[in-house]
């Protein structure tokens, strides 16, 4: 089927972003195959890393065909391969798991905003790759041992309906709060999961990063993920529910950058965004209202802590500008475009 319209303001919107995280996921992934030794790994890595070229390749053919500058997103510029291990024991699986969870969310938008046949191809294609890697990813660290499975629960033996509005409450002076029920626990430990693996990730680029304000940017990351880590293992244990969601990875001592600032920084990005839409989930589908509280809080904050992300990224020219519509108002006026 011949595509007979010009690609859509959307369709062009999130085919750059796109492009901007295909683009660094492939620079990451130069990275830990140069410096991964196990096979198996490397052959999960490698194998998306074929997959994802392929349909850069296809984006850009895109912009071409419709006369679109094809955005710079990251380079082998932004990648020092040849920099010592940041980051040990299968945290490079770790880390690309992480990166397919955000982008089967992005997908999904993404599908939703497509109009023409080959866009929409395009991100069938991206779905089946990363559901593909996801699932090879999680084997792979269970079977290593790194990742830790949610807690087990006693299965239901009856249905029922909620009968009283006491259900919502979780702040109670007097008398036991009710026990989570398992969405809630499945959002907490996968909250904890989640932020210890992205404390990780910005321990080792607090480690290396050059500027002071970017260093310290980093470092306010952390202390964010371990606030947050701290809250949901608390609601767990007033629950009885003693586990910690930990990784088996671990960060060198190396303070040798294998990423450029701008590359980190915009990874740091895609994780905040991640962030804000898991937290709005787990305030959505969460009925005791102090966890809703809790999470809606954390939210706020890792919009604020974005936000600075963003402010940084300008102030130092790492941040790509998308696609816009004309401004009117100077061509009307007759002044200079951009």
């Amino acid at each position: 089927m011949n595509n007979k319209n010009p690609i859509s303001s959307s369709e062009l919107g999130t085919l750059w972003l796109t492009y901007q995280e295909k683009t660094l996921i492939l620079r990451v992934l130069d990275y830990f195959i140069q410096k991964a030794d196990d096979q198996q790994a490397i052959n999960i890595m490698g194998g998306l890393w074929q997959e994802l070229d392929y349909y850069v390749k296809k984006i850009e053919g895109i912009f071409i065909s419709e006369g679109a500058a094809i955005p710079k997103g990251f380079t082998k510029e932004d990648v020092n391969i040849e920099a010592p291990n940041l980051y040990d024991n299968g945290f490079d699986i770790m880390f690309i798991r992480i990166l397919k969870e955000i982008s089967m969310g992005m997908y999904t938008i993404n599908m939703n905003m497509a109009y023409r046949d080959d866009v929409m191809a395009i991100y069938e294609g991206l779905t089946a790759i990363t559901q593909k890697i996801y699932k090879l990813s999680t084997l792979y660290l269970l079977e290593k041992g790194i990742l830790t499975l949610p807690p087990n629960v006693t299965m239901p033996k009856s249905t029922g309906f909620i009968k009283s509005k006491d259900y919502l409450k979780g702040f109670k002076l007097f008398g036991d709060k009710r026990s989570l029920n398992d969405i809630e626990l499945g959002y907490l430990h996968h909250g904890i999961e989640t932020n210890n693996i992205g404390m990780q990730l910005i321990t080792g680029f607090a480690q290396c990063a050059e500027d002071e304000e970017v260093k310290q940017y980093f470092v306010k990351g952390m202390d964010l993920a371990k606030k947050q880590i701290k809250e949901y293992e608390q609601i767990l244990l007033e629950s009885d529910v003693q586990f910690s969601a930990t990784s088996g990875s671990i960060v060198t001592s190396s303070t040798i950058a294998p990423f450029s600032q701008k590359l980190m920084m915009f990874c740091v990005y895609l994780l905040n965004s991640f962030g804000i839409v898991g937290g709005s989930f787990g305030a959505v589908f969460s009925l005791r209202n102090d966890v809703i509280l809790k999470t809606s809080l954390f939210a706020k904050d890792v919009f604020f802590y974005a936000n600075d992300g963003i402010k940084i990224m300008i102030k130092n020219g790492w941040l790509e500008e998308p696609p816009q519509v004309e401004d009117r108002t100077k061509i009307i006026n007759g002044k200079n475009q951009k």
